[in-house]
């Protein structure tokens, strides 16, 4: 825009920016038809409709549907899932998922009644990780600790004490480190088992209030699996996702691998037990995935988007 452009736009009667505006807005005219009526350039109509907005003369409000947040398909889709409580937001898509889930995760934790010295457990994984770089609320004096140890693979997604420090410091949390990697080998698990640093994570665990967990899809269908992730196993066939980097079938039933013995990760049982347990995914490829997930108990509440919501429905049904 050149500077007659925004000296001309600096002039604009507001008479004449409400009429543009009003025709446009609420008798659904066309920038033709009132750049007719007003006897300037369509061009004009343009600048005077931003300028409109940009002065306040019109304002847009962009309402949530009642049944993405509180209405019938998320209620419909935690019965069939028996899950506690769904979120819903609009269609996800695109690289960035974070800043699209980050206020059904907000929603979540906020119902979670979390007080300061409560646990939160967080895991590994992309969506997690994006989730974890966006505000999700204000929860001081919560601890905040890995619910699995850290991988070799140089995506920041797959340290977990990465996405301990993010949610830590959003949350305003304080960050409990897990300095061990997810599959050790066996002389190096049983030390860990010993070192107090990692033993007092472990003990955190068992004391978790609420978790936020990804959902793999099956490790056979995905580009990107960890590297400890034996993808030849022929147990793994069998695994349809996991939680944590604990693979289950489409029963929920655990699929182990060879060294899953040595796993430094919340237990299954340990996921069950968490009272609050917020799984975050989306996508066609993680419908099943999700399904299996909540039939074995790993999460009771789910944040996704409307799509992966009635592509659940269907499946469950």
């Amino acid at each position: 825009m050149n500077a007659a452009d925004i000296t001309q736009e600096a002039r604009f009667p507001q008479e004449l920016m409400y009429a543009a505006a009003s025709q446009y807005y609420l008798q659904d005219a066309t920038q033709a038809d009132i750049a007719q009526r007003l006897g300037v350039s369509r061009a004009t109509v343009s600048r005077l409709l931003t300028e409109a907005r940009r002065q306040g003369i019109v304002e847009i409000r962009v309402h949530r549907p009642a049944a993405l947040a509180e209405g019938p398909l998320a209620g419909e889709v935690a019965e069939a899932l028996s899950l506690k409580r769904v979120y819903l937001v609009p269609k996800v898509s695109g690289p960035a998922l974070g800043p699209l889930l980050a206020p059904g995760l907000a929603k979540a934790l906020a119902g979670a009644g979390l007080e300061s010295g409560d646990v939160v457990l967080v895991s590994s994984g992309s969506t997690v990780y994006e989730c974890a770089r966006e505000g999700l609320g204000h929860f001081p004096g919560v601890t905040i600790a890995p619910a699995v140890g850290g991988q070799q693979d140089p995506q920041p997604w797959f340290q977990t004490n990465e996405a301990t420090r993010l949610l830590a410091e959003r949350l305003g949390g304080v960050p409990s480190y897990l300095y061990a990697p997810a599959l050790p080998g066996p002389e190096l698990f049983y030390s860990l088992q010993h070192e107090p640093s990692v033993r007092r994570v472990m003990d955190l665990w068992a004391q978790a209030k609420c978790a936020i967990v990804g959902v793999g899809s099956p490790p056979l269908m995905r580009q990107v699996v960890p590297a400890f992730v034996p993808r030849d196993a022929p147990s793994l066939r069998q695994a349809v996702g996991d939680v944590c980097s604990r693979f289950y079938d489409r029963d929920g039933e655990p699929v182990g691998y060879p060294g899953s013995e040595r796993l430094v990760a919340t237990g299954l049982e340990e996921l069950r037990r968490i009272p609050c347990s917020i799984a975050v995914a989306v996508g066609a490829e993680k419908v099943l995935s999700i399904i299996a997930g909540a039939k074995g108990g790993y999460f009771n509440h789910l944040v996704t988007d409307a799509l992966t919501a009635e592509s659940l429905l269907v499946a469950a049904r």
